[in-house]
């Protein structure tokens, strides 16, 4: 890769990890009564995830999530960095289209594992398995919320061939 292309990536990441923290942050930021909140940053990691090589990928959703927990609830940053770090790998954005098969698996496959995973944090963090399900539960919703977003706003990122004027 060369510096140019490597200085387009970079650039297009950090875009993705800002608008990451914010959307998870305080953009449609819904409180949920089991604790934490629910939020549409994940749609954007699933994108960022099907638009850039995984590395990339992987630091925009890790730094915008990451962020985004250290701003609003410091204790989820570090299962956050791991988490969100996984999800990312379920997502390809080798596939000249955004939506192709292997992401609406993904899609599916984020929105179980992301509530698993946070739940066994929670279990962790309380010292309690009893933490799991109102844990499971609410990040359950987030997950459906961004990937149906994901899934209705992608068709329209396909047909104004995003992933080619980004030239990523």
């Amino acid at each position: 890769m060369s510096r140019k292309e490597n200085l387009h990536q970079l650039t297009v990441t950090a875009l993705f990890a800002a608008a990451i923290t914010v959307m998870t942050a305080y953009m449609l930021h819904i409180p949920i009564p089991t604790g934490g909140y629910i939020h549409l940053g994940d749609t954007l990691i699933y994108l960022a995830a099907c638009l850039l090589p995984f590395p990339y990928a992987a630091a925009a959703a890790t730094i915008g999530a990451g962020l985004a927990d250290l701003l609003t609830a410091p204790m989820w940053v570090l299962p956050t960095l791991v988490i969100k770090a996984v999800v990312v790998l379920f997502f390809t954005s080798g596939h000249r289209r955004i939506l192709c098969r292997r992401n609406i698996a993904a899609v599916v496959l984020a929105g179980l594992f992301s509530p698993a995973a946070y739940a066994l944090a929670g279990c962790a963090m309380a010292g309690t398995m009893a933490a799991f399900i109102p844990q499971f539960l609410g990040t359950l919703v987030q997950g459906i919320g961004s990937g149906a977003l994901f899934l209705v706003i992608v068709p329209a990122l396909d047909g104004v061939k995003l992933k080619e004027r980004l030239g990523v």
